[in-house]
C-alpha cells in the first residue's frame, strides 16, 4: 500500500490513551444513514449492533451486521458502514491497541497469543453470529466488556484486557482463528483506485469539488467513475464529499467558537443556506443546535 494514500485515510482519533489504550463508543443512527466513512487506524476494532441492522464494508466485501451480531476488523483494514431498515440502528465499538494485551516482558502468551494475533496469523473471525456455542461465548465477552465500559467501577480496565484474553485463548482453543496475515490481491488495484480518490477528497475537501477531476484520477468516465464509486462506498460520490465536509464541520462545531458561515466556508461550502439543508439531513439536527448539544453535553 503507498504510505501517502494509506496516511490520508488513517483517522485522526486518539483512541485511549498511553495507560490506557483502548476507547468505547456508543452511537446511535437514523434509518438509512452513513455510520462510517471509509478510514482506517493501528488499533483493532469490536463493533457489537445493539438495535437495527448494519450494512458493514470491509475493503470489497460488504456484509449485513444484525442486532447481536459482532465485527471484527484488524488494525490497519479500511472499513466503513451505513443503517439499514427503517429503524435505524444502536451500536457499541471498542477500539484496542495490540500493546493493551502484551505482557510487561516477553513470555509465553506474548509468544503464543498475543503476538499471533498481531501478526493476523491467529485473529478473529469477521463476523460473529450466536450461531455455535463458540461465537455466543466470544459474544458474552463483547457483552461483558461493554457492560464493564458502560460502569467504570474502579478497576474496569482489568476486565476490558481479562475479556480480551479470554476471547483469544477460546479462539485457539475452539479452532476458530482465522489467519489474514496473507491477504487476497484480487480486488487490490479497485482498492487502490479508490484510495486515490479518497485521497484527493480529503485534501481538497475546502474547495469545490467537480465529477470530472475526480473521474479522471482513475481514469475513467464520468458515468463508469459514478457506477465504481458506488458499488465500492454505496454512497455516490458527491455524497461521500459532502457526508465528509459535514463530517468536518461537526468537529469545528464540538470545539470552536466560530460563526457557522465561517465554518461552513472552511469545509468547501459556498452557499450557507446549502449547508445547513444538507447538514440538517445528515444530522438530523440544524448546526446551532448541535453546537448547543455538544457544548451541553447531550
Amino acid at each position: 500500500m503507498d504510505p501517502t494514500l494509506k496516511s490520508s485515510l488513517k483517522e485522526s482519533r486518539i483512541h485511549g490513551e498511553h495507560l490506557q489504550p483502548f476507547g468505547a463508543y456508543w452511537m446511535d443512527f437514523g434509518p438509512g444513514k452513513h455510520v462510517l466513512d471509509c478510514h482506517w487506524h493501528d488499533e483493532s476494532e469490536i463493533f457489537i449492533v445493539l438495535e437495527g441492522e448494519v450494512l458493514f464494508q470491509l475493503d470489497e466485501e460488504h456484509f449485513p451486521v444484525r442486532a447481536g451480531e459482532a465485527v471484527f476488523i484488524d488494525g490497519g483494514d479500511i472499513h466503513a458502514g451505513h443503517a439499514l431498515g427503517t429503524e435505524g440502528c444502536r451500536f457499541f465499538a471498542l477500539v484496542f491497541g495490540a500493546q493493551l494485551l502484551a505482557s510487561a516482558q516477553y513470555d509465553a502468551i506474548q509468544d503464543r497469543t498475543v503476538l499471533p494475533f498481531q501478526e493476523r496469523k491467529a485473529t478473529f473471525p469477521r463476523l460473529i453470529r450466536p450461531t455455535s456455542p463458540e461465537e455466543i461465548s466470544l459474544l458474552a465477552h463483547i457483552s461483558a466488556i461493554m457492560e464493564a465500559c458502560r460502569s467504570e467501577v474502579p478497576g474496569y480496565e482489568a476486565a476490558v484486557k481479562g475479556n480480551l484474553l479470554m476471547m483469544l485463548y477460546e479462539l485457539a482453543a475452539s479452532g476458530l482463528a482465522c489467519n489474514r496475515s496473507m491477504n487476497p490481491s484480487g480486488g487490490a488495484a479497485r482498492i487502490e483506485r479508490l484510495k486515490k480518490v479518497l485521497l484527493y477528497i480529503q485534501q481538497h475537501y475546502d474547495r469545490p469539488i467537480r465529477l470530472n477531476e475526480l473521474a479522471e484520477l482513475i481514469p475513467m468516465s464520468e458515468g463508469q467513475f459514478c457506477r465504481f464509486f458506488k458499488s465500492m462506498t454505496r454512497q455516490t460520490p458527491m455524497d461521500y464529499v459532502n457526508s465528509y465536509r459535514i463530517r468536518q464541520a461537526a468537529e469545528m462545531l464540538r470545539v470552536e467558537d466560530r460563526k457557522i458561515s465561517d465554518i461552513a466556508l472552511e469545509v468547501g461550502f459556498d452557499n450557507i443556506s446549502y449547508f445547513i439543508r444538507v447538514f440538517r439531513k445528515m444530522m438530523k439536527c440544524s448546526p446551532s443546535a448541535f453546537r448547543k448539544g455538544s457544548t451541553s453535553g447531550i
